[in-house]
């Protein structure tokens, strides 16, 4: 592990650090043949369970990713069309007859595919152990504390953007 002076925490510090991360974290998904914006995608379906609501899907990714929401919207059709997503055929509102060609599901709701479950799995267990590897040999304590810190940012940025800043 390389030791460096202990810079003062900032903004550059921050986004250094989420880029340098991130990065790491693009090969992985490339490697899988999708990009930062559908695995977040993926993972908010995934942790909603079931088939959510697209347009909470859609308001999910977009305040986490601070998006767009047409632009998520977007990411969902591509994942729809990659056949990682997919309408939900068991909601409660979708046609039951499907011998009609004009019966559809509910695009109102989608859910993780099979393939699309197995691509979050495997990105999410990649991704977990290049995580422990970039943070092995650093102090619970100073995880707690920064930890603390970025939320106590994230809260206060939420808050200016919502005040319109």
């Amino acid at each position: 592990m390389t030791t460096t002076t202990a810079p003062r925490a900032d903004g550059r510090v921050l986004a250094l650090a989420h880029h340098a991360a991130r990065a790491v974290l693009e090969g992985v998904l490339t490697r899988h043949g999708i990009t930062f914006h559908q695995s977040v995608t993926l993972r908010a379906a995934a942790a909603a369970g079931g088939a959510p609501g697209r347009d909470a899907l859609v308001g999910d990714v977009a305040g986490s990713l601070k998006a767009d929401a047409a632009l998520v919207s977007g990411v969902i059709d591509e994942l729809v069309a990659a056949g990682l997503l997919e309408a939900d055929p068991t909601d409660p509102a979708a046609p039951t007859d499907q011998a009609d060609p004009t019966d559809q599901a509910d695009p109102a709701r989608v859910r993780l595919t099979d393939a699309g479950r197995a691509t979050y799995d495997a990105t999410a267990a990649e991704s977990a152990a290049l995580s422990a590897r970039l943070y092995d040999g650093i102090p619970d304590e100073d995880l707690r504390v920064v930890g603390r810190v970025l939320t106590l940012i994230t809260e206060r940025a939420n808050a200016a953007l919502a005040a319109g800043a």
